[in-house]
């Protein structure tokens, strides 16, 4: 393999570099999650960041590569601690480079974490620990690309031994901890989804990169580009000084690291600026002060400065200031000035200011409205409601056809949307929602034919009725290749949720359309904690529109949701064809991943594509996702005194359920909706 494209020559993206850098410096800020969007040199650099760390001393033939000047009590040991603790017939160390270990978003928990040795265990009936990525990584980096299309029970297990630096094994008669030490590094595309808040919070900074627009540095990094495929081996050559001297200098930032001082004052204006921006516990606190101190080393200073304080909130509290799943990352200027402010005049009281902050009663401390509609600042529209710069809340003009007015409405407050379910059992990707054979989760069975994992009481069970015949002598069990059995496991899924939603005028008047997008933003945030893959369909006027097509980034369907704009006709039966055949693209796409359909209508039907019976084309529409086995829901959006019960036709045609507008919340209405009455 050719020579990695070299860290110095990486153009622009200071903020990468920094991040980058100072996690080196000082691994204990967490590592690093670089968000954006695709061909912004995030894996270039990543890659090319490993060449810069300093090797490692390790002992030799530790499959953990663990240090041999501290004691350690490693599964390949003990050993560690200085020589009167070694065996004398072992070498005292060896060194090696530090390792880049790189985790594929396909990776299983035991490819991971590690397990147990089948092989070893059947042929020598002894229990032996296989080493995951984990333990290859200890005291390197590891990668992980598109670390928000990683399962999410993967994603808790890497991030929760990056914290505690070490890995623990309990599973199939295994019981194994080891050090895992590393510098964590994830990329992602937002555009393909975002990482659950809470995970969010785990990685120690932040950095959001974005193409430059600047011609000169564009075409720099296309000529660095060129060169670097025409001779790697020769381009690394020339940046190979700069290189150099930039690992010299984090070897000098981390001798420099244990003697820089954290002065009050500093630490006064770190616990200011995280209580002004509202941040949950103390992890933001901490992060922000081991950055500051690792930005103080790598300048070469010997106390933390103002300067090291801001650029260490610029990089460790963009993804913490979040309070709702559909809020964008990053700092506004103006907030960040403010808390700054707050900032230099907390450091300035010897005492501290008076201390209301993140504990007292304020947005945000976990009170009733803590990430609804009216936390973090957000009007009192609807916490997701907030308008379109520049676009007033109502807006008439005519859509040339003699229809009634367009509108756009901001959504009702939000709720806690009761659980839908897709019936039956699926093997989809896994979530939160359906219920799915799955790699983890509950084992239910033994079986020969599929699952995940030795089920080892199963494989006893089967192998002991035959011990006798295969003339069995002494301890240990005579095992054969048919006596192997596999856990079958079932866990959740998490399903392709397509919203089809009426936005003719029968739905425009305020309260109802604002009620009914309102629902819809529940639905979608109960998407996103359910880890689904969402979808919006529209219908008004004379056609049916696609607004969203499939995608895992639920706060992308959130922002159409804003922009919907209601009025004209309906055109229901198209509508339901529209979807029908988003849904055949989508199965063909992701064949296990099962759709569940959420109609929001009155059910009223004043317009046909095909110019026949509006109400007994949307009905024969119908009929054909029915044929086609698509769970779906109804809600039913007629309100009123008088009502004629057209969306209860609708679901019958679908075989679907029919729920009222409030029947959706979770708070009003006790039990779990069933998505379909039919078995699957």
């Amino acid at each position: 393999m050719g020579a990695r494209f070299p860290f110095s020559a990486v153009v622009g993206q200071d903020d990468l570099r920094t991040a980058l850098l100072l996690n080196a410096v000082h691994p204990g800020i967490g590592g690093v999650l670089v968000r954006g969007e695709k061909g912004t040199a995030k894996s270039t650099a990543v890659r090319a960041l490993a060449a810069l760390l300093p090797g490692l001393d390790v002992v030799p033939g530790c499959r953990f590569g663990c240090d041999p000047e501290v004691a350690s009590d490693c599964p390949d040991g003990p050993h560690g601690g200085g020589p009167e603790q070694r065996d004398p017939e072992q070498r005292d160390s060896e060194r090696r480079p530090a390792r880049l270990v790189e985790l594929p978003v396909g990776a299983t928990e035991d490819r991971l974490i590690g397990s147990l040795d089948l092989e070893r265990a059947l042929t020598e009936g002894v229990r032996a620990y296989q080493p995951g990525l984990l333990a290859a990584a200890h005291r390197g980096v590891l990668y992980v690309d598109e670390v928000n299309l990683l399962h999410d029970h993967l994603v808790d297990l890497l991030l929760d031994a990056a914290a505690m630096g070490r890995a623990h094994v309990e599973r199939e008669g295994v019981s194994v901890s080891h050090a895992a030490s590393f510098l964590l590094v994830g990329t992602m595309n937002p555009e393909e989804g975002e990482l659950r808040p809470q995970l969010l919070d785990r990685f120690g900074l932040t950095v959001a990169v974005r193409a430059a627009r600047d011609v000169a540095t564009r075409t720099e990094v296309v000529r660095r580009r060129l060169a670097y495929e025409a001779d790697p081996e020769g381009f690394a050559a020339r940046w190979a000084d700069q290189d150099a001297a930039l690992a010299a200098r984090i070897v000098e930032a981390r001798a420099r690291l244990a003697s820089v001082a954290l002065p009050d004052a500093e630490l006064r204006r770190i616990s200011a600026i995280c209580a002004a921006f509202e941040v949950d516990g103390m992890r933001a606190d901490l992060v922000v002060a081991r950055t500051a101190i690792a930005h103080a080393a790598w300048r070469g200073a010997d106390e933390v400065a103002e300067e090291d304080v801001e650029a260490a909130v610029r990089l460790a509290l963009p993804h913490r200031k979040r309070r709702d799943p559909f809020d964008e990352p990053g700092l506004e200027e103006e907030q960040l000035d403010d808390a700054l402010r707050q900032g230099a005049e907390a450091a300035r009281e010897p005492d501290g200011p008076d201390d209301d902050g993140p504990d007292g009663d304020g947005p945000g401390d976990g009170g009733p409205d803590d990430g609804g509609p009216d936390g973090g600042g957000r009007d009192d529209d609807g916490g997701d409601g907030a308008e379109l710069p520049g676009r007033p809340p109502e807006q008439s003009t005519s859509d040339g056809r003699g229809s009634s007015a367009e509108r756009s409405h901001a959504p009702a407050p939000a709720f806690r949307a009761r659980l839908l379910q897709v019936p039956g059992v699926g093997d989809g990707a896994p979530g939160k929602r359906s219920r799915a054979r799955a790699r983890t989760g509950r084992v239910v069975r033994p079986s020969t034919v599929d699952g995940s994992g030795l089920h080892l009481v199963g494989t006893l069970a089967a192998a002991a009725p035959h011990q006798a015949a295969r003339g069995r002598s002494g301890p240990g069990l005579e095992l054969r290749g048919a006596d192997l059995r596999r856990s079958v496991r079932e866990g959740r899924e998490g399903n392709l949720v397509l919203f089809v939603v009426d936005a003719s005028g029968s739905m425009a008047a305020r309260q109802r359309m604002s009620a009914v997008s309102g629902a819809v933003v529940s639905l979608l945030r109960d998407a996103y904690q359910r880890r689904d893959k969402v979808g919006v369909v529209t219908f008004r006027g004379r056609e049916a529109t696609v607004a969203l097509p499939p995608t895992n980034s639920v706060d992308a369907a959130a922002a159409r949701l804003r922009a919907l704009r209601t009025g004209g006709r309906t055109p229901l039966a198209d509508g339901l064809l529209r979807a029908r055949r988003v849904l055949d693209v989508e199965r063909v796409r992701d064949p296990r991943r099962r759709p569940l359909l959420v109609l929001l209508t009155d059910g009223r039907a004043t317009a046909s594509g095909v110019g026949g019976d509006p109400v007994r084309d949307a009905l024969r529409a119908a009929g054909l996702l029915a044929a086609d086995r698509v769970a779906a829901v109804v809600v039913d959006c007629e309100h009123g005194p008088i009502r004629l019960g057209l969306a209860r036709r609708v679901a019958g045609a679908l075989d679907a359920a029919c729920l009222r507008l409030e029947e959706l919340s979770a708070d009003q209405v006790a039990g779990v909706v069933r998505a379909a009455a039919r078995a699957a």
